[in-house]
């Protein structure tokens, strides 16, 4: 098998596989290169609620394929964290469904997800101290965001594993799994975050990213208005039946623009 991104849309959700099977699902160049063409689609796509990103078989993703720093350390560094903010920017819930090795570029693209589920067999490691390599600054401080400075030093400084149990309590991961349960528990809540408000959730994201200036809070303001998600969710309610969310993101707004913040269009009722 070629290493390569597999996408497939089924129920509202996109799943990405990471697939180098020959070298425990390391990231070439080429597949740091296409992930965030790959996001774009997936974000301008009506049909796609959730993103859900995995690995091949038994791992998730153990880093970066390390021939493909014949390139340059620079270089390599540039694509990966270029595929890592277009994963951490994307404007609909992702979620890594993490089992076995999830490892430097696999943890810092984990860790660019919204929420992270791991089998009881997971394993986590972020390795640039064995390399030589300085570790980006975002990731890094997304690292500190999830865990906390003094996990984060830990995985930084030492470039040792921690198993699925640490994980957990560290903040690393936000449920743990046994290896059977664990596609039938993802699938299950990516169900739930496709029936939900795609306009809570943009908004959510984009607030719990940093400090939203006045425009952008007077741009989600107007989005609820206009929506019609509101009056749908408690209509919905008064009736005692599933809402039926009508707002997306990926489709035009009445004037044609796109959203300021991600660049692509956004819904407009």
């Amino acid at each position: 098998m070629e290493p390569a991104l597999h996408l497939d849309v089924a129920g509202g959700t996109a799943t990405v596989r990471i697939a180098n099977p020959a070298k425990r699902n390391a990231m070439t160049t080429d597949m740091w290169r296409s992930l965030p063409g790959l996001l774009e689609r997936c974000a301008a796509d009506p049909a796609v609620r959730v993103l859900v990103l995995t690995g091949e078989g038994g791992t998730f993703c153990a880093g970066a394929d390390i021939s493909s720093l014949t390139e340059g350390a620079d270089r390599s560094r540039d694509l990966a964290i270029a595929a890592e903010e277009a994963l951490a920017a994307f404007p609909k819930p992702t979620l890594a469904a993490v089992r076995g090795f999830c490892v430097g570029g696999g943890c810092q693209l984990a860790a660019a997800c919204d929420l992270r589920f791991a089998s009881d067999d997971a394993s986590f490691g972020v390795t640039p101290a064995k390399l030589g390599i300085v570790y980006g600054a975002s990731s890094t401080r997304r690292l500190v965001e999830l865990t906390g400075p003094a996990t984060a030093k830990y995985l930084l400084f030492s470039g040792e594993l921690i198993d699925a149990a640490r994980a957990l309590r560290t903040g690393l991961v936000d449920e743990v799994w046994p290896q059977e349960a664990l596609d039938r528990r993802v699938a299950e809540f990516a169900r739930v975050l496709a029936s939900r408000s795609q306009l809570t959730q943009a908004s959510a994201k984009e607030f719990a990213a940093g400090p939203a200036g006045p425009g952008r809070v007077a741009h989600w303001a107007e989005q609820e208005r206009a929506g019609g998600d509101t009056a749908e969710g408690v209509a919905a309610f008064l009736e005692r039946r599933q809402p039926r969310f009508a707002w997306t993101v990926g489709e035009p707004t009445t004037d044609g623009r796109p959203d300021p913040r991600t660049g692509l269009p956004v819904a407009g009722r």
